[in-house]
């Protein structure tokens, strides 16, 4: 494939789409994306709030339970029907949730892999086709250290992360004769309420005091001794999704401080 030709600056003028852009990393992409020119479509179940972020933006707001059966290719449609076909594809919808394996909930284990790992496979399918047209695609998933390394007690997470960068990569080698990239990233802990919300539960199966969790376990590993703010992770997305990334893909790229360099 010929190296890209020098045009309007990617993302501006493309149509993005932004699962869990109502708050956290989400949002912070979505706004990034919106300031680079893209327009930007934010899809989460938390529909006021997607409005609300939408509205500041300049953007458009899709409600939906993306687990629920057929969601994910809805929503795409519903991007594409409104404001044109998604050629950004951001899958950073997600939760967390800490248990020991012997007591932890089979239905939550389900979910979050249906949410973490089978709904991004299913928003790049129905994307495929107009990226495939387009003869460009910008895929990225929000994967974690996680992807990259173990912690006890998050099974489900450990698993639905570490499963999303062998999709990114599998999609990766499809996509290059398309013009269509995917990398994952895999941030450590991020400044915002799912990272803040584990502090109690993390205490708990660790058996420490809470106001010791950010620099034991959050920070303990690090090189870089402070959390990681969401506009870091932001900045990263818009330039894996511009011209000048074009030859980066099926990378799983850790943003975590130092941690994976031990």
């Amino acid at each position: 494939m010929d190296a890209p030709k020098p045009s309007t600056p990617s993302p501006a003028g493309r149509v993005a789409l932004v699962t869990g852009g109502a708050g956290g990393i989400g949002r912070a992409i979505a706004e990034a994306l919106a300031a680079a020119g893209a327009r930007v479509a934010i899809v989460d179940r938390n529909g006021p709030g997607a409005e609300a972020v939408a509205a500041e933006i300049g953007g458009i707001a899709v409600a939906a339970d993306l687990v629920a059966p057929g969601a994910a290719a809805g929503a795409v449609a519903a991007v594409r029907e409104r404001i044109g076909d998604p050629l950004i594809v951001i899958n950073g919808a997600g939760y967390q949730h800490v248990s020991p394996i012997a007591s932890f909930d089979e239905t939550i284990w389900r979910d979050m892999l249906e949410l973490m790992l089978t709904v991004p496979f299913l928003l790049t399918k129905a994307a495929w086709p107009g990226m495939a047209a387009a003869g460009w695609g910008r895929i990225v998933n929000l994967s974690s250290i996680h992807g990259l390394i173990a912690s006890p007690d998050k099974s489900a997470y450990t698993a639905a992360k570490t499963g999303l960068v062998g999709l990114t990569r599998a999609t990766a080698l499809e996509g290059g004769p398309l013009g269509i990239t995917a990398n994952a990233l895999c941030p450590a802990f991020v400044r915002t309420p799912l990272v803040m919300g584990q502090i109690g539960d993390l205490a708990r199966t660790r058996g420490i005091p809470e106001d010791e969790v950010v620099e034991q376990v959050m920070l303990g590993p690090t090189a870089v001794k402070r959390l990681i703010e969401p506009a870091e992770v932001a900045a990263l997305v818009v330039f894996l999704c511009g011209d000048a990334a074009a030859s980066i893909s099926g990378a799983a790229l850790p943003i975590d401080g130092g941690w994976t360099a031990r």
